[in-house]
Protein backbone atom coordinates (compact mmCIF):
# COMPACT_ATOMS: atom_id res chain seq x y z
CA UNK A 1 0.00 0.00 0.00
CA UNK A 2 1.32 3.54 -0.90
CA UNK A 3 1.94 5.77 2.12
CA UNK A 4 -0.37 9.57 1.99
CA UNK A 5 2.91 11.97 3.28
CA UNK A 6 1.64 15.80 4.05
CA UNK A 7 4.18 18.13 4.82
CA UNK A 8 3.68 21.67 4.66
CA UNK A 9 5.43 25.17 6.56
CA UNK A 10 4.23 26.56 9.45
CA UNK A 11 5.36 29.59 11.40
CA UNK A 12 5.94 29.27 14.92
CA UNK A 13 2.58 30.92 15.41
CA UNK A 14 0.63 28.21 13.53
CA UNK A 15 0.42 30.32 9.83
CA UNK A 16 0.86 28.22 6.77
CA UNK A 17 0.40 31.30 4.37
CA UNK A 18 2.55 30.24 1.79
CA UNK A 19 3.28 34.06 1.45
CA UNK A 20 4.84 34.59 5.06
CA UNK A 21 7.40 31.85 5.14
CA UNK A 22 10.55 33.08 3.24
CA UNK A 23 11.89 31.08 -0.21
CA UNK A 24 15.12 29.14 0.57
CA UNK A 25 17.42 27.31 -1.29
CA UNK A 26 17.95 24.38 1.19
CA UNK A 27 13.99 24.08 1.96
CA UNK A 28 13.64 23.91 -2.00
CA UNK A 29 15.84 21.13 -2.23
CA UNK A 30 14.47 19.56 1.01
CA UNK A 31 10.94 19.83 -0.67
CA UNK A 32 12.62 17.87 -3.82
CA UNK A 33 13.48 14.99 -2.16
CA UNK A 34 9.94 14.71 -0.33
CA UNK A 35 8.23 14.55 -3.89
CA UNK A 36 10.81 12.07 -4.78
CA UNK A 37 9.15 9.37 -2.34
CA UNK A 38 6.03 9.96 -4.16
CA UNK A 39 4.20 8.60 -7.44
CA UNK A 40 1.87 11.58 -7.57
CA UNK A 41 0.45 14.62 -5.78
CA UNK A 42 -2.88 15.16 -4.27
CA UNK A 43 -4.41 18.62 -4.08
CA UNK A 44 -7.69 20.47 -3.96
CA UNK A 45 -8.65 22.64 -5.99
CA UNK A 46 -7.34 25.94 -4.15
CA UNK A 47 -3.59 23.98 -4.07
CA UNK A 48 -3.92 23.00 -7.30
CA UNK A 49 -4.45 26.35 -9.19
CA UNK A 50 -2.15 27.83 -6.79
CA UNK A 51 0.98 25.58 -7.43
CA UNK A 52 -0.18 25.60 -10.98
CA UNK A 53 -0.19 29.45 -11.48
CA UNK A 54 3.06 29.13 -9.47
CA UNK A 55 5.26 26.51 -11.11
CA UNK A 56 3.84 25.54 -14.49
CA UNK A 57 6.62 25.87 -16.74
CA UNK A 58 5.95 27.63 -20.16
CA UNK A 59 4.83 24.63 -22.81
CA UNK A 60 6.44 26.21 -25.24
CA UNK A 61 9.59 26.32 -24.31
CA UNK A 62 10.42 24.77 -20.99
CA UNK A 63 12.27 27.36 -20.08
CA UNK A 64 12.59 28.97 -16.52
CA UNK A 65 10.58 32.04 -16.31
CA UNK A 66 12.86 35.05 -15.28
CA UNK A 67 11.88 35.45 -11.84
CA UNK A 68 12.98 32.05 -11.05
CA UNK A 69 16.64 31.90 -9.29
CA UNK A 70 17.93 28.86 -11.04
CA UNK A 71 17.75 26.98 -7.23
CA UNK A 72 13.84 27.09 -7.29
CA UNK A 73 13.97 25.66 -11.33
CA UNK A 74 14.71 21.76 -9.87
CA UNK A 75 11.84 22.04 -7.71
CA UNK A 76 9.66 23.86 -10.61
CA UNK A 77 11.06 20.48 -13.13
CA UNK A 78 10.01 17.98 -10.36
CA UNK A 79 6.32 19.29 -9.61
CA UNK A 80 5.28 20.38 -13.28
CA UNK A 81 6.46 16.45 -14.39
CA UNK A 82 4.67 15.22 -11.63
CA UNK A 83 1.14 13.32 -11.19
CA UNK A 84 -1.48 15.15 -9.99
CA UNK A 85 -5.16 13.92 -8.30
CA UNK A 86 -7.21 17.27 -7.85
CA UNK A 87 -9.98 16.77 -5.61
CA UNK A 88 -13.17 19.27 -6.69
CA UNK A 89 -16.12 19.05 -7.05
CA UNK A 90 -16.25 22.85 -9.27
CA UNK A 91 -13.79 22.65 -11.48
CA UNK A 92 -14.85 20.92 -15.37
CA UNK A 93 -11.44 19.29 -16.31
CA UNK A 94 -8.04 19.79 -15.69
CA UNK A 95 -4.57 18.96 -17.09
CA UNK A 96 -1.10 20.24 -16.51
CA UNK A 97 -0.27 15.82 -16.24
CA UNK A 98 -3.37 15.80 -13.49
CA UNK A 99 -7.00 14.33 -13.06
CA UNK A 100 -10.40 15.41 -11.12
CA UNK A 101 -11.27 12.72 -8.13
CA UNK A 102 -14.62 13.51 -7.61
CA UNK A 103 -17.47 11.78 -4.66
CA UNK A 104 -16.40 9.99 -1.78
CA UNK A 105 -13.17 11.15 -0.63
CA UNK A 106 -12.10 8.13 1.52
CA UNK A 107 -12.95 5.66 -0.70
CA UNK A 108 -10.98 7.41 -3.89
CA UNK A 109 -7.92 8.38 -1.55
CA UNK A 110 -7.82 4.51 -0.15
CA UNK A 111 -8.21 3.41 -3.89
CA UNK A 112 -5.44 5.48 -4.34
CA UNK A 113 -3.47 4.08 -1.97
CA UNK A 114 -4.27 0.69 -2.45
CA UNK A 115 -2.24 1.06 -6.21
CA UNK A 116 1.52 0.22 -5.94
CA UNK A 117 4.35 2.36 -5.57
CA UNK A 118 6.29 4.68 -3.49
CA UNK A 119 3.58 7.01 -2.08
CA UNK A 120 1.15 9.84 -2.30
CA UNK A 121 1.34 13.37 -1.64
CA UNK A 122 -0.78 16.00 -0.15
CA UNK A 123 -0.22 19.52 -0.20
CA UNK A 124 -2.88 22.47 1.22
CA UNK A 125 -4.64 23.07 4.27
CA UNK A 126 -8.62 22.24 3.42
CA UNK A 127 -8.12 18.68 2.12
CA UNK A 128 -5.95 17.60 4.30
CA UNK A 129 -7.76 17.80 7.44
CA UNK A 130 -10.55 15.79 5.34
CA UNK A 131 -7.83 13.49 5.11
CA UNK A 132 -6.59 13.93 8.83
CA UNK A 133 -10.54 13.02 9.91
CA UNK A 134 -10.64 10.15 7.90
CA UNK A 135 -7.24 8.96 9.20
CA UNK A 136 -5.77 8.32 5.58
CA UNK A 137 -2.63 10.20 6.42
CA UNK A 138 0.46 8.27 7.13
CA UNK A 139 2.59 10.65 7.33
CA UNK A 140 2.70 14.12 8.56
CA UNK A 141 5.67 16.69 8.16
CA UNK A 142 5.83 20.26 9.55
CA UNK A 143 8.64 22.59 8.48
CA UNK A 144 8.72 24.57 11.33
CA UNK A 145 9.69 28.61 10.36
CA UNK A 146 11.74 30.70 13.19
CA UNK A 147 9.32 33.20 12.14
CA UNK A 148 5.79 34.93 13.72
CA UNK A 149 3.37 36.01 10.89
CA UNK A 150 0.44 37.31 13.41
CA UNK A 151 -2.22 36.06 11.00
CA UNK A 152 -3.22 32.91 9.60
CA UNK A 153 -4.99 30.56 8.16
CA UNK A 154 -3.95 28.05 10.46
CA UNK A 155 -3.49 24.17 10.13
CA UNK A 156 -6.40 21.80 10.98
CA UNK A 157 -9.24 24.88 12.23
CA UNK A 158 -12.06 22.31 12.96
CA UNK A 159 -10.75 19.21 13.73
CA UNK A 160 -13.13 16.75 15.46
CA UNK A 161 -10.94 14.98 17.96
CA UNK A 162 -7.47 14.75 18.46
CA UNK A 163 -4.64 12.80 16.76
CA UNK A 164 -2.09 11.70 18.59
CA UNK A 165 1.54 11.94 16.79
CA UNK A 166 4.96 9.90 17.49
CA UNK A 167 8.07 11.83 15.67
CA UNK A 168 9.79 9.69 13.49
CA UNK A 169 12.24 12.23 12.23
CA UNK A 170 13.64 15.71 12.75
CA UNK A 171 16.11 17.76 10.29
CA UNK A 172 17.40 21.06 11.08
CA UNK A 173 18.19 23.77 7.98
CA UNK A 174 20.67 26.38 8.22
CA UNK A 175 18.08 29.19 8.14
CA UNK A 176 16.89 27.79 11.42
CA UNK A 177 13.72 25.89 10.44
CA UNK A 178 13.12 22.63 11.52
CA UNK A 179 11.37 19.63 9.69
CA UNK A 180 9.51 17.31 12.00
CA UNK A 181 8.11 13.98 10.82
CA UNK A 182 5.53 12.64 12.80
CA UNK A 183 3.32 9.41 12.19
CA UNK A 184 0.06 8.44 13.71
CA UNK A 185 0.02 6.98 16.88
CA UNK A 186 -1.90 3.22 15.96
Amino acid sequence: MRPLRYSINVTLDGCCDHRAIPADEELHRHAVENLAQADALLFGRVTYEMMEAAWRLPARTGARPDWMPPWMEPFARTIDAAKKYVVSSTLDRVDWNAEIIRGDLGKAVQQLKLESGKGLFVGGVKLPLALAELGLIDEYEFVVQPRLAGHGPTLFAGLSKCIDLRLVGRLEFGSGAVAMRYEPRK
